[in-house]
């Protein structure tokens, strides 16, 4: 009789530490952009003609730059066939990250967390999300045993979330307003 090889259990327990403080920035940024009185002034559009066009526009950086990530993480897992440097993957991530920090400022800082519209609503929600599904997926990251699905799943939903993001301001701008910088 053979034996079967069993893969070594892993425990969702190195999870519970990442998750917590993701969940906590989450809750800390909802809490902020609701209780702080927004100042509706923006600050450093960096050459844009106003806030908008410069947060859709980084925005959309953020997507083509989310887009590489998913691509290149196929890669780094072996699912496209041909190999992407790894290096790839993390510039583009850090690039992705850096360009939605002054959008994410002047959202809770200018505008903060709105509910009035329904796709503001979610646009604010799924804001707030992303960053705490951000700081849960980078604190998950050198964890040793952790199942083999954290990365794909934390990966994944933050791709899904910068998606929706990019949804309710770029893709609704550009359709709404048009093509401004």
């Amino acid at each position: 009789m053979t034996a079967i090889h069993q893969q070594p259990s892993r425990s969702l327990t190195p999870l519970l530490v990442p998750l917590l403080i993701g969940g906590l920035v989450v809750l800390a940024l909802g809490v902020y952009g609701r209780a702080h009185t927004p100042t509706g002034f923006a600050i450093g559009v960096a050459g844009f003609s106003a806030a908008l066009p410069m947060k859709v526009w980084l925005t959309t950086g953020a997507f083509v730059l989310a887009i590489v990530q998913v691509v290149s993480a196929m890669s780094m897992w072996g699912k496209l066939g041909v190999t992407i440097p790894p290096g790839v993957h993390r510039w583009s991530g850090r690039l992705a990250f850096l360009l939605t920090i002054p959008v994410a400022f002047h959202c809770l800082y200018a505008l903060g967390l709105q509910y009035d519209v329904p796709r503001v609503l979610a646009h604010s929600l799924l804001g707030c999300f992303f960053y705490g599904l951000f700081t849960a997926k980078m604190l998950a990251l050198p964890k040793r045993g952790t199942p083999g699905w954290t990365l794909p799943v934390l990966g994944g939903l933050s791709f899904t979330v910068l998606v929706g993001l990019w949804l309710t301001s770029s893709f609704w701008f550009f359709t709404a307003v048009g093509l401004k910088v």
